[in-house]
């Protein structure tokens, strides 16, 4: 596992943390407000994106900047800055746009800081909720509410038998495949809100979440996180979850091994 030094953690953790609260204080100051839609498949599908997702990865983006000028920026909606460091931010200004446009409350600015090409630190910020997930080290993640910090810790006692499980294919699995997995369908009790879902795993309050389609950026921020609250996180073929796709986090090594089995009809 690739980790930072700890004066290095210390730095960057100080950073994300300082930039949730003033993500926040952006939202309500310049963003709590009527906002442009455009659907960037055209009559594809529905894939949006607000004049609100570009103004919060401007923000962003220029925090980064002001703060390490060298580092690399891939974000969702403004591309990739490429330079020769082996520091790079992923950035998901909107986790969770349709949330966002509908008035949901569980969308989130994602932020990964990445070392060699591996997320090592990660900050999923929920500004109408008033609460940030980050980690500090390898092994040590907290979320913030309202100013009071709370250690993050997965559920390592959950069994298959009682686990509680978060679940969504986002259209990625056609009705077939479906059909192939019914003891997942049967286990998706628990309502699946956008990157809130991740963040509720590593409280202990869901001990599996599966979601389908994940970009880089929906899925970075969160690997740190996860990691450091003792959770696993892997592909649905059980591969490196920074390359993102379909995912899943599981709350013990039992729990994993066994969903990866049922999944496996529906994992190629």
């Amino acid at each position: 596992m690739i980790k930072l030094k700890s004066s290095e953690y210390k730095i960057y953790s100080k950073f994300v943390k300082n930039l949730a609260i003033k993500l926040t204080k952006f939202y309500y100051s310049k963003l709590n407000k009527k906002f442009k839609v455009v659907n960037k498949l055209k009559g594809k599908g529905y894939d949006p994106v607000t004049s609100a997702d570009k103004a919060f990865e401007k923000f962003i983006r220029n925090e980064i900047k002001k703060n390490f000028p060298n580092h690399e920026i891939i974000g969702e909606e403004l591309g990739y800055k490429k330079t020769k460091s082996e520091y790079s931010w992923v950035i998901d200004p909107i986790d969770g746009t349709r949330s966002f446009v509908i008035g949901n409350p569980t969308w989130s600015n994602l932020i990964s800081l990445n070392y060699k090409g591996n997320p090592v630190l990660g900050l999923a910020n929920f500004p109408i909720l008033k609460k940030y997930y980050y980690n500090v080290s390898n092994k040590k993640a907290y979320v913030s509410i309202n100013g009071k910090k709370i250690n993050l810790k997965v559920n390592h006692s959950a069994k298959t038998s009682n686990m509680k499980m978060s679940a969504a294919f986002h259209g990625s699995l056609r009705l077939d495949q479906q059909k192939k997995i019914p003891q997942i369908l049967k286990r998706m009790q628990f309502p699946c809100a956008d990157a809130l879902s991740y963040a509720h795993f590593t409280e202990g309050k869901i001990d599996v979440v599966l979601q389908c389609s994940n970009e880089i950026w929906d899925i970075h921020a969160l690997i740190p996180i996860i990691n450091a609250a003792g959770g696993i996180v892997t592909t649905w073929s059980n591969d490196d979850p920074k390359k993102a796709g379909n995912i899943i986090c599981s709350a013990n090594k039992n729990i994993h091994k066994k969903i990866l089995k049922i999944l496996k009809p529906v994992s190629k």
